[in-house]
């Protein structure tokens, strides 16, 4: 059986840093739209389309500025909400040698402060909604920031607009030193905490070859067109953000910033978006309103029928679905998925749509893409092949053929930050990075992620659960919106065990005069009948039913550490 896991797409070279990345989609690209920015004026929306030539003006004149308020070779945090400001900050740091510290907007001001303390930044860019908090951290000076750089208009900071300005007059006046700095392609670049859920994160160090060579690999094998239209929702301090957002302007793409969550499917109209890189939480919500919509016009058998219609001829799956791909914008033709397992029917069901969906794998230690599905090849459940220049291992196989996944290639990480130990852990004695997930290879060599190695629930019969298997099963149950397998333990083994976030909104509409006690019943009624498809092993033996929220990360992965421990002390 061939495999196929070397039988790359397209040629792109392999690059050694950003800079050669971006002035060689500068030059290739120079008028054609890189952002589209939306403003409220006058309470009129005005829309500015910014192209790569005017992009790359203001990366280099606030880098220029930058440079100007003496943090050449230093290290600066940026921390706000994803907008045209943050990727400017974040290019110009890259492309001035410094290095930069991407922090969460959504952490908790004692967890910036510890963030900040912890990764040492010179200077801290940040907006608005952010000033409370930095400015509190600035009274207490724990630690000595030189500069505050608001993106905003700020009395209390340095303004980035007028760093601009000033970079400008810097640059205009023959000083072009920040122009023509070199790369230290090798050194650290990027200072990334994880997004892992347990109770505390580490600091990645990341050069520019690490994220440079993984745009290059993804570049052989994704379809994006430099007349696509992309919507940066996943959150740019994560990695999966800012080097998409990287690969998506290699491209020569536009990108548009959205409203919010709620506003995605009037944002993905708004700006004719074509393209998108997000997690599968925010992916199925989408897949779960298009089926709602297909079950209220009483076209489910319809739709049936045509998907076998069309997995015949194809090419008219875009004219015989047009009102799925409609409530999607109309033009959305390619999803990429990362950051946690998408369910195998929401995979099936948007290719058979005629919207393309791939899935990949990474985490922030490989900068962040190691494997991924790409136009010609794909399998329903699986995360594809690894990119090119980088290989495989499975270690500690199980009859099953599942081990542990590890990794060798130029995105591997340089280490974790101020933490010797914990990079001894991360690599083997012959250099192979450990991601702590468990897989296995097919024949064709397709890679299928079974769960988090840390995450296995061991009973004392000695069977192994994967929790996240359980879960995806769970989760297509319509009372349920999101769950979690765990072990509770009991005497001296652990009972299977769920906590369920359940559907309001199905419930409201559905059973408008259920209680608590009714749901939970009718859940677990739901439950009982998906145990009976299972292993006896296998079988959920209790049940915990909640309208809250879980605990997660900003990639909107469940803590699980958090969870259990709040149900446990509960």
């Amino acid at each position: 059986m061939k495999n196929k896991s070397k039988d790359y797409l397209f040629e792109y070279p392999d690059y050694n840093n950003i800079k050669e990345i971006m002035y060689d989609t500068v030059n290739k690209y120079p008028n054609n739209t890189a952002f589209i920015l939306k403003n409220k004026i006058n309470n009129e929306l005005k829309y500015t389309n910014i192209t790569y030539k005017e992009f790359l003006e203001d990366v280099n004149n606030f880098g220029a500025g930058l440079y100007d308020l003496g943090l050449k070779d230093k290290r600066i945090a940026i921390i706000s909400k994803n907008r045209y400001e943050w990727i400017v900050s974040y290019v110009a740091i890259l492309l001035g040698n410094m290095v930069a510290v991407p922090l969460d907007k959504g952490l908790t001001e004692i967890e910036i402060e510890n963030s900040i303390i912890k990764s040492k930044p010179d200077a801290i860019i940040f907006d608005n909604a952010l000033e409370k908090s930095i400015t509190d951290i600035k009274q207490k000076d724990i630690i000595k920031i030189k500069e505050y750089i608001c993106m905003d208009e700020n009395n209390n900071n340095s303004n980035f607009s007028h760093i601009i300005e000033k970079g400008k007059k810097i640059r205009e006046n023959g000083n072009i030193s920040f122009d023509n700095a070199n790369i230290d392609s090798n050194k650290m670049s990027v200072l990334c905490a994880t997004s892992g859920t347990s109770a505390s994160s580490k600091f990645v160090m990341l050069s520019q070859r690490n994220i440079a060579s993984n745009i290059s690999a993804m570049r052989t094998v994704e379809d994006f067109k430099d007349t696509d239209v992309n919507l940066a929702f996943l959150p740019f301090h994560h990695t999966f953000g800012s080097t998409g957002m990287l690969f998506v302007l290699s491209n020569g793409a536009a990108t548009a910033f959205p409203d919010g969550l709620r506003y995605i499917a009037q944002n993905l109209k708004e700006y004719g978006v074509s393209v998108f890189i997000g997690v599968p939480a925010l992916i199925e919500a989408m897949y779960k309103k298009i089926i709602k919509e297909i079950e209220k016009q009483g076209k489910t058998k319809i739709v049936k029928f045509a998907k076998k219609i069309t997995n015949i001829v194809p090419f008219v799956k875009r004219k015989v679905f047009k009102s799925v791909i409609d409530q999607l914008g109309g033009k959305l033709r390619l999803i990429i998925s990362g950051a946690a397992g998408l369910d195998k029917d929401v995979w099936k069901d948007f290719n058979e749509f005629g919207i393309q969906i791939i899935q990949g794998y990474g985490l922030t230690e490989g900068a962040p893409v190691v494997i991924a599905e790409n136009k010609k090849y794909g399998k329903q459940g699986s995360i594809g092949f690894p990119l090119k220049g980088i290989e495989i291992k499975i270690f500690n196989k199980n009859e099953l053929g599942i081990g542990e996944l590890a990794f060798k290639g130029p995105n591997a990480m340089l280490g974790y930050y101020e933490d010797e130990e914990a990079t001894k852990k991360a690599f083997t004695e012959d250099g192979w990075l450990l991601t702590g997930d468990l897989a296995y290879i097919d024949p064709e060599g397709f890679v299928f992620i079974t769960g988090r190695k840390k995450n296995v629930i061991v009973l004392k019969n000695g069977k192994n659960i994967y929790p996240e298997e359980l879960e995806m099963l769970v989760n297509k149950i319509p009372l349920v919106k999101e769950s979690m397998v765990f072990g509770m333990p009991k005497e001296n083994d652990l009972v299977l065990s769920v906590k369920v976030q359940y559907n309001e909104e199905y419930i409201r509409e559905k059973y408008p005069n259920a209680d608590e006690k009714k749901i939970k019943d009718m859940i677990w009624e739901k439950i009982k009948e998906l145990n009976k498809t299972l292993p006896t092993y296998k079988y959920i033996k209790n049940l915990i039913a909640t309208k809250d929220e879980f605990i997660k990360t900003t990639t909107a992965k469940i803590k699980r550490y958090e969870e259990i421990k709040k149900i446990r002390y509960a």
